[in-house]
C-alpha cells in the first residue's frame, strides 16, 4: 500500500478534508490517504464536518492524530496544508505544500471555499496516480 499523507497543524479541518476527499475519489487500490497534525486538536472542527457532509462524506467520527516519523516513512507523498514551516519531519523530496488558508474560526463559507480548493488539487492528484 502506498500512502498519501496530508498534514496540517491541528488535523481538525484541512488535512481531514483532504484525506476524506482523496479516499472518496481515489480508485487506485494501491493508494490510501491518511492525515495527521503537528499539534492535534481534541476534535474535528464542526465547519469541516458540515462542509464534507454537503459532499455526502461523513468525517464526524474521525479523530485528530499526531504526526509521527512512522507516518512520514510509510508515505509515498506528503502534502502539507500551509504548515510546511511547522513540519520539520517531512522530507523535502516527497513533500509539497498546498498553502490553504486555515478556516478555523471563520464562517462556513470559508470552510466550503477551502474544501473546494482542496478537492480541485485532490482530483488532479488522483488523475496522476490512476
Amino acid at each position: 500500500m502506498k500512502y498519501i499523507l496530508f498534514v496540517c497543524t491541528e488535523n481538525s479541518a484541512r488535512s481531514q478534508m483532504a484525506e476524506a476527499l482523496f479516499n472518496f475519489h481515489n480508485r487506485n487500490p494501491e493508494y490510501a490517504g491518511i492525515s495527521a497534525g503537528t499539534e492535534p486538536a481534541k476534535a474535528i472542527k464542526q465547519g469541516a464536518v458540515e462542509a464534507m457532509k454537503e459532499k455526502g462524506i461523513d468525517i464526524s467520527q474521525k479523530k485528530p492524530k499526531k504526526l509521527d516519523s512512522g507516518m512520514v516513512k510509510k508515505a509515498a507523498r506528503i502534502f502539507t496544508m500551509g504548515c510546511a514551516k511547522g513540519c520539520p519531519v517531512t522530507p523535502p523530496g516527497k513533500t509539497e505544500d498546498w498553502d490553504f488558508e486555515d478556516p478555523a474560526g471563520k464562517p462556513i463559507g470559508k470552510y466550503l471555499e477551502v474544501r473546494d480548493e482542496i478537492e480541485r488539487r485532490v482530483m488532479k492528484l488522483v488523475s496522476e496516480i490512476q
